[in-house]
């Protein structure tokens, strides 16, 4: 399977039910109705509680603006375009309180039993390797990322998702100044 591509700008935005923002929901595998996870790109506005998701598992990171502070069981988390992702229960309550005006954020979102993931973010380059039947994806916030799989090199443009399936696995170097990779698999 080679790289599929998915244009942040091609994606029409939900308004959140809130009226805290809007999301747009890049991939939903295997179906949109019916996911076993979930990539999606946020516009947050305002401060207030997230949504929260039984039985699923979220990672949440900051793309741009000055970041937010979340607060989970009383422990407050503050991120910015530059923290790791932070990986929390989407049943948990989550408060967020914007530190200095709207930001984006990037969601993947697992349900319990049906996946498992790591999502994280690339800072210059990322050495990786990937086990078989593997499917990986790589968001590219504001530059180009180039991603080399084994001897091939793809480069991906800015504010676009990018996705395949390793059946046979692979060694990965993702080369960004900054990106957000993750691996999903069963």
């Amino acid at each position: 399977m080679s790289w599929q591509t998915i244009p942040l700008e091609e994606v029409s935005p939900t308004p959140w039910r809130n009226g805290g923002g809007i999301t747009r929901e890049l991939l939903a595998w295997p179906t949109a109705q019916d996911w076993d996870w979930r990539i999606s790109v946020a516009e947050v506005e305002k401060n207030g509680p997230f949504s929260r998701y039984e039985d699923v598992e979220r990672w949440f990171a900051v793309l741009g603006g000055a970041g937010v502070r979340l607060t989970l069981d009383g422990k407050t988390h503050e991120l910015t375009a530059q923290s790791a992702p932070l990986h929390f229960d989407g049943a948990k309550a989550c408060a967020c309180e914007l530190i200095d005006g709207p930001t984006e954020d990037f969601n993947l979102m697992l349900k319990h039993g049906h996946a498992h993931a790591r999502l994280v973010r690339v800072l210059g380059a990322l050495d990786v390797e990937v086990k078989p039947g593997t499917r990986v994806a790589v968001y590219a916030w504001d530059e180009p990322v180039t991603v080399q799989v084994n001897k091939k090199f793809f480069t991906l443009a800015p504010h676009t998702l990018a996705w395949r399936a390793l059946a046979d696995g692979a060694s990965v170097r993702i080369e960004a100044a900054t990106a957000l990779w993750m691996e999903m698999a069963r």
